[in-house]
């Protein structure tokens, strides 16, 4: 029955009208994946010397104490990232097939994910060290086989609360709570769970404690899925109560208000849309790597201007670049209205523009680390205002995903998202703003490097009608690309 269910998988694969771009992205993943098992494989086993060089401890006590944040980690990173054991369940109910089989298969596929497999490029070689250095082979074997029982509780943990946000949300909430508390001496979680982890090598056999927690989650999501694998229920569209959001203030800009409210209310009411918020919020931090001068190599004013983008451009990226793959559930309706692209695109450009503006406004506390660090983020807005929020609509045209807003799947990339003209579409997002920087900083001077970037932006601005018309012309080339890429279900 599994060699069936891999064999339908394959010819799913194989058969998919956009298999070049799947073959492709799937070739980029593998060697994303082979570059994150090399770095884990060697911290694994450089991670006993590197401790003990730096006379932290015992290497293992330190290991276990962080193992907390470790496993926290590990459970947020697949809610976001895993994809979930999807089948095409609808048409399999038909069929004589057990539903014990399909659902047997759909769990035990998420075993051998990467998220699984990662963790071992670290733990193995780690282990092996610790032997080589003396510790009881025993105990590490035990240690070892509790650890990889935790990582698999979160696995079937993971497909258990999958888009159940009341869990996810509190949980980050939680542990940027205790973070924050052990940084500054509040209190100290590690306290408490490190005993725990330090237990599992001191006491063999206390690794039955969490194989037995592993068994029962696996009970427990084959029981949930088995329960809700019909159509009646499983299938239902789930019916909520209706809440009128008029948004009448925006009325007073016609037809883009109305464009407006929709997008409003999409990212209000649906849990991908939100997602794309919280990482914007996540991108204000992002110059934390930047400024604090962490790491030496980036410690440079070009780098400052490269943050600066990103800071304020959190929003615009991961919205902009779907845009019109936000609205590709009712996309053919649109189209077959009398719409005008010109107001329809103007409308996601005035919500990437206030969010650039909040963004820009909500980063003001980076001035604690000088006023010219907060000056490049002032630059980087303006050059994405004036001139990134065009090339993500242009480059969205060519982005023919339709995007599922009920699920988080791909809400961090896409097969189709990946493909030359896109690619092309990153020099002048990222690479030209440094280069203008560049010009100015050596030939005249930091100031006059930033004067440049934001003088680009402005320009960029007083040439938006001009852009839009252009912009306007390649959506209307696509437009038919487009429908039939939303049409197509796999």
């Amino acid at each position: 029955m599994f060699r069936h269910f891999i064999t339908l998988q394959w010819k799913s694969f194989i058969r998919a009208a956009a298999f070049k771009s799947n073959l492709a992205f799937s070739i980029f993943m593998i060697f994303i994946g082979l570059y994150f098992c090399a770095t884990f494989l060697m911290l694994g086993v450089g991670a006993y010397f590197i401790i003990e060089d730096l006379e932290l401890g015992d290497p293992l006590t330190v290991v276990n104490s962080f193992m907390i944040y470790y496993l926290a980690t590990d459970l947020i990173m697949r809610y976001m990232f895993q994809k979930m054991p999807v089948l095409n369940i609808r048409t399999l109910l038909y069929q004589p097939i057990k539903k014990n089989g399909v659902v047997k298969y759909s769990l035990w596929k998420t075993v051998a994910s990467f998220f699984n497999i990662m963790h071992a490029f670290f733990f193995v070689p780690f282990s092996i060290v610790l032997i080589t250095q003396g510790y009881d082979p025993i105990g590490v074997l035990g240690w070892h086989l509790g650890i990889f029982a935790l990582f698999f509780t979160n696995n079937f943990l993971n497909v258990m609360m999958n888009n159940v946000d009341s869990i996810f949300y509190p949980l980050i909430a939680l542990m940027l709570a205790l973070g924050i508390s052990q940084y500054y001496g509040w209190f100290d979680i590690t306290a408490y769970t490190q005993p725990a982890f330090q237990a599992l090598y001191e006491l063999p056999w206390t690794a039955i404690l969490p194989w037995a927690l592993l068994i029962s989650i696996y009970l427990a999501a084959f029981s949930y899925f088995r329960r809700h694998m019909y159509l009646d229920a499983g299938l239902a569209t789930k019916q909520v109560e209706a809440k009128t959001e008029d948004y009448a203030w925006l009325n007073r800009f016609g037809n883009l208000g109305t464009f407006l409210k929709n997008d409003i209310r999409l990212i209000r009411r649906n849990k991908r849309s939100k997602t794309t918020v919280i990482m914007s919020v996540f991108f204000l931090f992002y110059g934390l790597f930047f400024f604090t001068q962490s790491v030496e190599t980036l410690d440079h004013p070009t780098w400052k201007v490269f943050a600066g983008i990103f800071i304020s451009g959190g929003f615009l990226f991961s919205f902009g670049q779907y845009v019109p793959s936000w609205d590709s559930a009712y996309y053919p309706l649109m189209m077959s209205q009398n719409i005008r692209y010109k107001e329809y695109l103007n409308s996601k450009w005035y919500l990437m523009l206030f969010a650039t503006v909040i963004s820009t406004i909500l980063s003001v506390w980076y001035i604690y680390f000088g006023l010219d660090t907060y000056l490049a983020i002032l630059v980087g807005a303006v050059y994405n205002i004036g001139i990134n929020s065009y090339l993500v609509l242009w480059g969205g045209a060519y982005i023919k995903t339709p995007i599922d807003l009920n699920s988080n799947k791909n809400a961090f990339g896409d097969k189709q998202a990946f493909n030359a003209k896109t690619m092309l579409l990153t020099i002048p997002k990222l690479i030209l703003p440094l280069g203008v920087y560049m010009i100015g900083h050596i030939f005249i001077g930091e100031t006059a490097g930033y004067v440049m970037v934001a003088l680009t932006g402005v320009l960029g601005y007083v040439f938006k009608e001009k852009v839009f018309k252009i912009i306007e012309k390649i959506y209307k080339k696509e437009k038919y690309k487009t429908l039939l890429a939303y049409s197509q279900k796999n």
